[in-house]
């Protein structure tokens, strides 16, 4: 596949064979050429688990330390006193049986959607529209709970939810490029905490296998995975 000059020249900026640190694969991330519009950073993780197996599923959410730079909007299904915590939060939408129809129609404009367990049932009915978009509740990610004051001021604050794909990997979002460096570690070691956690206990051998993180435009930077290592233990 032919690369764009874009590409290439980033590339000629770093070894794509060496394995760097967290901190210094950012700093090469940032220091090369880019496109005029604030980039995404996202990390990579390759998990020695078998996806195939149920009890190997990996999966979570983890409030991202200094944000995602990305404004989100938070849709909330919810009635009485969980729906006034809700709103109070800051929700972009809140509703009950009048939300859950609307979605039937066809609106999906939020980026999170937060349930009641008992809404769940109005909900689950859902699944066709919101699944495939990973827009479903999940007790997992924290999107199905009564506190929805707390989940939406978490939602709101910087969360990002995390899934291991049938290869086995996790992709996640760490912030946008124009954060500070501090920020950006800050953040990738809030998500290496939370897969540590997530780690299943049938999963055997290294767990956390490899790592990349690269930004929307440019090439992977390989992350040296031997210290995570240590702490996936």
């Amino acid at each position: 596949m032919r690369k764009s000059k874009l590409y290439v020249a980033q590339s000629a900026c770093f070894d794509r064979e060496q394995k760097y640190s967290i901190a210094e694969a950012v700093k090469l991330l940032k220091s090369m050429p880019h496109t005029k519009f604030d980039e995404t950073v996202d990390v990579a993780f390759k998990l020695g688990i078998d996806p195939k197996k149920s009890d190997q599923n990996v999966r979570g959410a983890v409030p991202l330390p200094n944000g995602t730079g990305k404004a989100v909007k938070v849709a909330v299904v919810a009635d009485g006193a969980q729906a006034d915590d809700a709103k109070a939060a800051g929700a972009d939408f809140v509703g009950y049986e009048d939300l859950v129809e609307k979605i039937k129609g066809g609106w999906l404009d939020f980026d999170i959607l937060i349930a009641t367990p008992e809404a769940m049932k109005l909900v689950r009915p859902l699944g066709r529209q919101l699944g495939p978009r990973g827009l479903m509740p999940n007790p997992k990610t924290g999107t199905v709970t009564d506190a929805t004051g707390a989940a939406v001021k978490e939602a709101k604050g910087g969360r990002v939810e995390f899934r291991a794909d049938r290869g086995g990997c996790v992709h996640v979002l760490i912030g946008k490029l124009s954060f500070e460096l501090e920020a950006l570690t800050g953040n990738f070691d809030a998500v290496v905490d939370a897969l540590v956690k997530a780690k299943p206990a049938t999963a055997k051998g290294a767990y956390l296998v490899s790592c990349t993180v690269s930004s929307t435009m440019s090439p992977g930077v390989k992350v040296n995975v031997k210290d995570l290592v240590r702490q996936s233990k």
